[in-house]
């Protein structure tokens, strides 16, 4: 008999990296990295389970500026490319290691994982991930939320609530777009909250969100069941709160799964190991060495010296660390489910990119994992926050507290020293694009048999401009110190632009052909109407 319920959940984002202006651009490996390592493995792992009948529920967040990546044919076309060229670089390193058995069998090992990542992306995915990831979904086995639209980071923005308001809307109708249904549950960016962004929320027709651990434990009356069964808000919007237990377990480098000295060390690349003539070829962008994505070393320890990595000893590692975390939560919700009146859920949301991309065989640890469930126990079962509703109709009301995931469990690392300056700017830019959009909030954007107006073009890029600027990652990356100067180059960079549509705006001088060319490289959200910021 069931006792309680885990709700994997899996938040799928990277901020909008997209350049034109260049034939290869580093920071667009970021993407490449992602699709290879995390995204592609998780919908392998997905089919492979329904395809074998395992019953499972699992959510993923997909954010919009990374389904819009992902629909974009530019990018989509990168992609493949860079692809490409590891299968090369994989099948070279099959001859060079040749005579270096522990390397070779590894080097097959990466020319077989890079060809079978190509044949889902190409044959199974038909080119467009959105494609697998609709069809999983439709099986039930998947439940797809949204985030707020560039992942502003919402309680940062509450100087203008129109401003908030347009990244929740403008989310979960590109949610529609490309998934085709409206989504029912948002991934806060950072899970940041504070009262009255359910409202927002409510507004949109969303009905649940993620919140940290004190977001529920702080809430405002205190919630009888702790972080163990949801509470919801006034305005009807459901708060689900983080389990830190089981969190800690898979998410800590230190004390969690994926420091154990066993799995594959993310750090160590041939991209800095071999000879720089011999690697330079498939370096991206600029071709100063960086990570290539073939590794053969494995964590060993905290040294400088590294052994070789063995992915089937690693393998049976992530089969026993799955059947330890289950049966952790079994004994979390037997013990729980003795002290409340209903069956407890067990909430862990973790970044997607976790699993594949940061801790390599994470996509194998959930395989397992949603397996074991299925099949080697009776007390737990895996439900998504929506299915857990649905049999629990009945929750308390409450108002969870100011919070976010980040450290210190507020807004410290998205408001500091480092990257305080960028937020007078943004305040400034969302009062403009306001008054932009109360003054032509009237004059329409149809676009009939032909092309918007260029003044509608104009307030419409504008919009686009600003919610780039409102990337939460920007003020991440800068608080983190690494490559900070690309962070701060593109919060400038759509600030001047917005700043320039503004002032054209205003003085009705449009230069169509400087227009164009922006449209053409920030083209995110396509069908965007500025009017979602009038009021």
């Amino acid at each position: 008999m069931t006792k309680g319920y885990l709700a994997l959940i899996l938040h799928a984002h990277l901020p909008y990296v997209r350049h034109p202006e260049h034939d290869e651009f580093l920071e667009e490996h970021w993407f490449f990295e992602a699709i290879t390592e995390t995204y592609i493995p998780l919908i392998q792992v997905f089919d492979q389970l329904l395809q074998d009948r395992v019953p499972f529920r699992i959510s993923m967040a997909v954010s919009p500026s990374l389904a819009n990546m992902l629909a974009d044919p530019l990018l989509m076309q990168r992609y493949e490319r860079r692809l490409n060229r590891l299968i090369e670089l994989a099948g070279r390193e099959v001859e060079r290691t040749a005579w270096q058995p522990e390397f070779n069998r590894l080097a097959l090992h990466y020319h077989w994982l890079f060809s079978r990542v190509r044949e889902t992306f190409v044959d199974r995915c038909r080119r467009d991930l959105r494609f697998a990831l609709r069809q999983i979904a439709d099986t039930g086995a998947l439940e797809l939320m949204t985030c707020a639209a560039t992942h502003g980071y919402l309680p940062l923005m509450n100087a203008n609530r129109p401003a908030m308001r347009a990244q929740i809307q403008l989310a979960a109708s590109e949610h529609e777009r490309h998934f085709g249904r409206r989504p029912r549950g948002i991934w806060l960016p950072e899970c940041a909250y504070e009262p009255g962004v359910d409202t927002l929320l409510a507004e949109a027709g969303i009905q649940f969100f993620v919140v940290d651990t004190h977001g529920l434990l702080h809430a405002t009356p205190r919630p009888k069941y702790g972080i163990f069964a949801p509470i919801v808000c006034p305005s009807g919007v459901v708060a689900f709160g983080r389990d830190l237990e089981s969190s800690k377990q898979v998410w800590s480098a230190k004390e969690g799964y994926p420091g154990d000295p066993i799995y594959r060390d993310f750090y160590r690349d041939i991209g800095w190991d071999l000879d720089y003539d011999y690697v330079a070829p498939y370096l991206p962008g600029d071709k100063q060495r960086t990570s290539i994505g073939i590794k053969y070393h494995r964590i060993t320890g905290r040294t400088d010296h590294k052994e070789v990595y063995d992915p089937d000893r690693a393998r049976r590692l992530a089969a026993e660390h799955a059947g330890h975390f289950m049966f952790d939560r079994e004994r979390q919700v037997e013990h729980l489910r003795g002290l409340m009146d209903q069956e407890p859920i067990v909430v862990a949301p973790y970044d997607a990119e976790l699993f594949g991309h940061w801790w390599h065989e994470g996509p194998q640890f959930l395989d397992f994992l949603l397996r074991k469930i299925a099949f080697d126990q009776e007390s737990l079962e895996t439900t998504t926050p929506i299915e857990y509703l649905e049999r629990h109709p009945r929750i308390q009301e409450a108002t969870p507290s100011t919070s976010s995931w980040g450290y210190l469990g507020f807004h410290e690392y998205w408001l500091n020293g480092d990257n305080d300056w960028v937020y007078p700017h943004l305040h400034r830019a969302a009062e403009r694009m306001v008054n932009l959009a109360e003054r032509y909030q009237y004059l329409g954007g149809e676009e009939g048999a032909g092309v918007p107006p260029l003044r509608v073009r104009a307030l419409n890029q504008a919009a686009r401009e600003l919610l780039l600027a409102q990337h939460s990652d920007w003020a991440f990356i800068m608080k983190t110190g690494a490559m900070v100067e690309y962070a701060n180059r593109r919060t400038w960079a759509h600030l001047s632009r917005f700043r320039r549509l503004a002032q054209d705006l205003e003085a009705d001088r449009i230069d169509p052909a400087w227009l164009a060319e922006v449209e053409s490289r920030d083209n995110i959200f396509p069908r965007i109407d500025y009017r979602i910021y009038s009021p």
